[in-house]
């Protein structure tokens, strides 16, 4: 009992500063995309694999040294994946230091004939507004090495909450689950 009391105090003391950092902090949601492909050669000396998407496209990727089961690779082998990415924008308060980061992991599925996994990756950037347009609507950010990017914004609101010369860390987070599957002969 005592422990739940604790708990509920850390709760709702806490609650009204989580409040004043989501006013700062603006997530935008990603969608999850589904895509299957055939295996269409298989480079042993360099890690390449041809891949024919379903629009009938080709695509030539090299896989990394972790995939540890990557000789059981076939041609004709159907390469399964799911893609998720989502956004935060967080307006960084005065004097705060600029970040400039990037971490990534990658976990093979274990127990499986062929290969599969999961790679996840986040970067991190601290970038400057520097052009608002409320008419398109669209937000220009200026950052590290030259990086620039402007793009269209859904939420006419967040565009009222900034402006051009605030900073802001720009978090992307991408999750990638892969698996290969022999074709039914």
């Amino acid at each position: 009992m005592k422990r739940l009391i604790g708990i509920l105090l850390v709760v709702t003391t806490a609650a009204p500063a989580t409040m004043v950092a989501r006013a700062q902090t603006k997530i935008i949601p990603g969608e999850t995309k589904t895509a299957t492909a055939t295996v269409e050669a298989v480079e042993a000396s360099t890690r390449t694999l041809t891949l024919k998407a379903e629009d009938g496209k080709y695509v030539t990727l090299t896989v990394p040294e972790s995939v540890t089961k990557f000789n059981s690779i076939k041609v004709g082998d159907t390469l399964k994946a799911k893609y998720y990415e989502s956004l935060i924008v967080r307006v960084k308060p005065p004097g705060e230091q600029a970040v400039d980061t990037t971490e990534s992991a990658v976990t093979p599925a274990a127990n499986r004939t062929h290969p599969a996994g999961t790679l996840g990756a986040q970067r991190t950037i601290t970038a400057t507004i520097t052009a608002i347009d409320q008419e398109a609507p669209s937000i220009t950010f200026e950052g590290p090495n030259n990086w620039k990017y402007t793009s269209r914004v859904e939420d006419k609101k967040a565009l009222q909450k900034v402006k051009v010369g605030d900073r802001v860390d720009i978090t992307w987070n991408e999750a990638l689950l892969v698996s290969f599957d022999e074709m039914a002969k």
